[in-house]
C-alpha cells in the first residue's frame, strides 16, 4: 500500500492509519466481442475519512471503471479493495454513486419521494423518518421549496443537486462521483463545485471523485491520483489542499495545472514537473 508522502504533516495520525477505502495492486477488465480490454493495471491508493479524493486521467484511463469496482459493480482481475478493512465484492447503502446523467431521477416522482426512495427501498428507516431526512437533506442543497415539484420542472443544476441530497441522505460512508457535473454549462458547473465544497464543510462526508478536468480536480480534490492513458496505471499522486474556486485564474493555479498536464501525458519530462510542482507533496509512481 501506499506510505505516507514524502513532507506530508498527518492531521489525525489515527485516522491515516485506518483507511476508509483501501484500493491494493487492482487490475480490471472488461470484455468488448472481440477480446477483453484490460482497463487498469496493478492500481493501489488508499482513502481515508473525510479525503476528498479525485481520480484524474484521460478518457479511457480506467476512472469510472475503478469507481465501479469501489462500489461492488465489478471484480478486480487482480488485487483487493476493501472497505474499513472488509472485502467490497457487491454494491451496498455504504457506497453511494452520483452519475452525471439527468435522467437518474425517476421522473414519476417527487423531488422529496426521489431522496426518500434508496431509504425506503432499502428499509432504512421508515416513511415519517424517511420524509424528514429527505427534508434535512433537500434543505441542505437549498432545494427545501421545490420538494413537491417534479424533474421535469428543474434545471441540471438542481438534478444534480437532488441526486447529491438522495445520495447524502443515505448517510454512505463514503460518496462517488463520476464526473457528476460534465453535462452542465460552464457556469452551472462552476456553482456546482462551489455548493459541493460548501456542503462538505457542514458534513465532512468521504469522497472519491473522478473527473478529466484538471482545473475541475485541483478545486474540488485535496488529494488527487493521476492516472496514464489506457490502461490506466498510477503516474502519480498529488495534494492540492490549498487551491479552491478562488484560484481559479491565479498564475500558480494555472502553472499547476500545467505541471500536472506534463505529469499526465509527458513520460519524458516528469522528472522535472515533479521537481517544479508546486505542491505540499508529490510521488511519482512510474
Amino acid at each position: 500500500m501506499n506510505a505516507p508522502l514524502q513532507g506530508h504533516t498527518v492531521s489525525n495520525p489515527i485516522a491515516a492509519a485506518q483507511a476508509l477505502l483501501s484500493v491494493d495492486n487492482v487490475s480490471l477488465e472488461y470484455r468488448t466481442p472481440q477480446r477483453v480490454v484490460r482497463a487498469t493495471h496493478q492500481v493501489s491508493f488508499e482513502i481515508d475519512p473525510a479525503d476528498r479524493f479525485v481520480l484524474l486521467g484521460p478518457s479511457g484511463c480506467g476512472k469510472s471503471t475503478l469507481l465501479k469496482a469501489a462500489a461492488g459493480f465489478i471484480q478486480p482481475v487482480e488485487g483487493e479493495i476493501r472497505l474499513q478493512g472488509q472485502r467490497v465484492d457487491a454494491p451496498g447503502p455504504d457506497r453511494i454513486v452520483v452519475f452525471q446523467e439527468f435522467d437518474q431521477l425517476p421522473p414519476w416522482k417527487t423531488v422529496k419521494q426521489n431522496v426518500m426512495f434508496p431509504l425506503l427501498a432499502s428499509k432504512t428507516l421508515k416513511r415519517k423518518e424517511a420524509e424528514a431526512r429527505a427534508l434535512h437533506y433537500l434543505e441542505k442543497v437549498g432545494l427545501a421549496a421545490f420538494a413537491d415539484a417534479y424533474p421535469h420542472t428543474l434545471s441540471g443544476g438542481m438534478k444534480a443537486r437532488v441526486a447529491i441530497a438522495r445520495a447524502l441522505a443515505m448517510q454512505p460512508k463514503i460518496l462517488l462521483m463520476d464526473e457528476p457535473f460534465a453535462a452542465l454549462d460552464a457556469l452551472t458547473r462552476r456553482k456546482m463545485q462551489e455548493e459541493l465544497l460548501l456542503l462538505w464543510e457542514e458534513v465532512r462526508f468521504t469522497l472519491l471523485f473522478v473527473t478529466h478536468s484538471i482545473e475541475e480536480a485541483l478545486v474540488v480534490g485535496n488529494r488527487i491520483l493521476l492516472l496514464s492513458p489506457h490502461p490506466g496505471r498510477v503516474r502519480a499522486e498529488v495534494h492540492s489542499h490549498q487551491y479552491d474556486l478562488h484560484s481559479l485564474g491565479g498564475v500558480a493555479f494555472q502553472e499547476s495545472a500545467r505541471r500536472i498536464h506534463r505529469l499526465l501525458f509527458d513520460e519524458g519530462q516528469s522528472l522535472q514537473a515533479e521537481h517544479e510542482l508546486d505542491f505540499a507533496d508529490i510521488r511519482i509512481a512510474y
